[in-house]
């Protein structure tokens, strides 16, 4: 059975943006030819990866991250003034970056990051694979945290 974008998925009563508490009005209403909006598409995003072995929802409140989808602590995907951001390799980034699919993410702070990727608004990549990339390589630096003690 399908649902209704932009309403929760069953057992989904948290959405992640009313968790982030930073949903206006105006992110929630379709676009004007019927697309969903960002943040209908990250909450459609997160509804399907929250649960998933590790995966935690947004955890709301202010500072850096606090919409973002994380795997036992680590932040992986994040919608960033309504565009996709992930952390993934950054072979992967540079390979994004040379098919003009988007840009490096900088936190508003003048440097790009190496393994951060903001995805152009108008890239016609799908969200979800992804937003599998990053948790993937999420779990793979996991790994290695845990190999290296």
């Amino acid at each position: 059975m399908e649902r209704k974008r932009g309403t929760p998925a069953a057992g989904a009563a948290n959405t992640p943006s009313a968790a982030a508490g930073t949903v206006r009005a105006a992110e929630t209403a379709a676009t004007e030819n019927g697309e969903p909006t960002a943040a209908e598409r990250f909450d459609d995003l997160c509804s399907e990866l929250v649960g998933l072995d590790g995966v935690t929802p947004p955890r709301g409140g202010g500072g850096f991250g606090r919409g973002a989808l994380r795997y036992e602590g680590r932040i992986f995907a994040m919608l960033v003034r309504d565009a996709l951001v992930l952390k993934l390799p950054a072979a992967r980034v540079d390979a994004l970056l040379a098919a003009g699919e988007g840009e490096r993410f900088d936190a508003n702070k003048g440097t790009p990051m190496r393994e951060w990727f903001r995805l152009a608004p108008s890239s016609p990549l799908a969200w979800k694979p992804l937003a599998v990339e990053a948790l993937d390589f999420a779990r793979a630096a996991g790994g290695a945290a845990v190999r290296a003690r």
